[in-house]
């Protein structure tokens, strides 16, 4: 496994509003159609949701965007290279919504732009 080199306190998910509602009765995220296809949940560090967002997400209204701290995913949370052999937050399995630290609706605007919480760091 390969670690950034200094470990973000905390990595972000985004899901679709209905996403994140069927979670929170859940009580756990299993993870949105991208995930559960590709074996894993998709995070992003501070850095990288700009263009995560612009690239993913351009257009898109009733977004919620969560945090989670690195450390509370334990063995689960895998750093893996991906756009540009960035390193990026994976989620191996469901995790508890107990977790999330914090969670803010978000848009995506048509030119990819988005204001993010001041949460985000």
């Amino acid at each position: 496994m390969t670690t950034p080199m200094q470990t973000p306190e905390f990595i972000y998910k985004i899901a679709g509003d209905d996403a994140f509602s069927a979670a929170r009765s859940a009580g756990k995220f299993t993870g949105v159609p991208v995930d559960i296809a590709d074996g894993f949940i998709h995070f992003s560090t501070a850095v990288q949701l700009p263009e995560t967002l612009s690239l993913h997400f351009r257009g898109q209204q009733n977004l919620v965007l969560f945090a989670v701290r690195s450390h509370d995913l334990g063995k689960h949370l895998v750093w893996e290279p991906s756009r540009g052999g960035d390193l990026f937050p994976h989620v191996y399995g469901a995790f508890s919504m107990a977790l999330v630290e914090w969670s803010a609706p978000i848009s995506v605007a048509a030119d990819g732009s988005c204001t993010l919480p001041e949460a985000v760091r």
